[in-house]
């Protein structure tokens, strides 16, 4: 075989691969895969069994009641029931009963050691928290600590659903990727005919169909580059669900351009800091601390419970005899080495933490929405432009392809033409999915990216 056939054939085989039907093949695959649309994809990532950080989340929250009940057992009764039998014998010297001590009766000796002897006690006592301002404080700031939780429930779900939808937007743009790249061959593989007629009309050359050759290998080699990329992006998709990374993948939604509401920052601003999640939590938090800071100032407080037990003890059955006790206690805290001068000093500095953190949240909460409203109008006036641009980059390789049928111009040209639609394909998918990531900063500084995917 001549060595100038080699590259040729090469050229044929890659020509001949890249034919719809073998694409046809490769997306046979597609026909068991799981149809899913971003809505769906955003329910299947915030369900209880979606992603990771969900679940955790929603475990905090837990968490959080338990606290919340532990907090609430100051100041409900405390009830306990014993049942006690023992044997013991005693030396009633230990407690100060001696014959030195006594007096002596006649014909009666008291010993030293006593026993053995069984007892028998049963039981029930409780007690009852009357006044104590400083456990009501308490358990006020540990339903708050549920409130935070909660938030931060809604904060992670809005998190997790942003960032499924970015994955889910790489994935439509993937998808164009992989469309433009098949469109560009099949365009060069027309262009690479065309040549070829020419060629044999006699107004061609070999040089234009080894150019037509040389871009229909770079076009392959980009449709290559793409398919790779979208299984990337699927599998990616795939991590940020919670789901199998081998399930199979079928796209419902395309990459397309959807107009959003205009509004002003104030506008957008004002929804933000009602509907946003974390800044609800963040501001939950600091009334903890503030609850917080209150219940150990009053720690100084006296505090009143009562107390009290009933039940029966004797030596054995037959002759226990009821006893009780009840009663109530007053406790005053007089001096505890500082410790409750340094608990206070340390939640006022806990309480002035979070408002700092809560001011810095809304600065920038304030600076997100400013951002993405930029974003989103940049991302509007970019679809336009690259909208225009496909159109005339379209009309040129049409006319280019006329001059060169006609005989008035070069292939050279339509090869130009050709490299400068393609890029313009290029910028209206990149122009699109930026327009796409727009719209869900948007929506995620705003708190809403859950109803906007809807």
């Amino acid at each position: 075989m001549p060595l100038y056939a080699r590259p040729i054939l090469f050229l044929a085989a890659v020509v001949l691969w890249a034919q719809p039907g073998r694409q046809t093949t490769q997306n046979d695959g597609l026909s068991h895969a799981l149809p899913i649309s971003l809505k769906r994809a955003v329910e299947i990532a915030i369900s209880p069994e979606g992603s990771a950080s969900v679940q955790l989340s929603q475990e905090a929250e837990k968490q959080a009641e338990s606290r919340s009940a532990q907090a609430r057992a100051a100041l409900l009764p405390n009830v306990d029931s014993q049942f006690v039998a023992q044997n013991r014998t005693m030396n009633l010297a230990t407690l100060g009963i001696g014959f030195g001590q006594l007096i002596p009766i006649p014909g009666i000796q008291i010993p030293t050691f006593v026993g053995p002897f069984t007892t028998i006690d049963a039981r029930l006592s409780g007690s009852q928290t009357v006044f104590d301002f400083s456990s009501i404080r308490r358990y006020q700031a540990s339903r708050s600590g549920i409130a935070a939780a909660r938030s931060d429930v809604d904060r992670t779900q809005e998190q997790v659903a942003a960032q499924v939808a970015r994955a889910y937007l790489l994935a439509e743009r993937a998808d164009a990727d992989v469309e433009a790249a098949e469109a560009n061959v099949q365009l060069s593989q027309a262009v690479l005919t065309q040549a070829e007629h020419q060629k044999e009309a006699g107004v061609g050359t070999g040089l234009e169909i080894t150019r037509a050759k040389v871009q229909l290998a770079n076009d392959q080699q980009r449709l290559l580059e793409a398919q790779n990329n979208r299984r990337a992006a699927r599998l990616r998709l795939l991590r940020a669900m919670g789901m199998r990374l081998d399930t199979e993948l079928q796209l419902t939604d395309k990459l397309q351009y959807t107009p959003v509401d205009a509004m002003t920052v104030e506008e957008a601003q004002g929804q933000a800091v009602k509907t946003r999640p974390d800044l609800k939590a963040q501001q939950e938090r600091e009334s903890n601390a503030r609850l917080s800071a209150s219940a150990t100032k009053l720690e100084r407080l006296p505090s009143v419970s009562a107390f009290g037990d009933y039940g029966a003890i004797g030596t054995g059955l037959d002759n226990a005899v009821p006893t009780r006790t009840y009663g109530v206690s007053l406790r005053v805290p007089i001096f505890d080495g500082g410790r409750r001068d340094a608990r206070r000093a340390e939640s006022a500095s806990q309480l002035r933490s979070e408002r700092v953190r809560t001011n810095d949240l809304k600065e920038q909460v304030e600076l997100d929405v400013r951002l993405a409203l930029d974003a989103l109008r940049s991302a509007d006036d970019q679809v336009k432009v690259a909208q225009e641009g496909l159109e005339l980059a379209g009309a040129e390789l049409a006319q280019a392809r006329r001059r060169y049928d006609a005989g008035v111009g070069t292939s050279l040209e339509v090869t130009d033409a050709q490299t400068r639609l393609e890029r313009a394909r290029d910028n209206q998918i990149q122009a699109l999915y930026r327009h796409g990531v727009a719209r869900i900063d948007l929506a995620e500084s705003m708190g809403r990216v859950r109803t906007t995917v809807q």
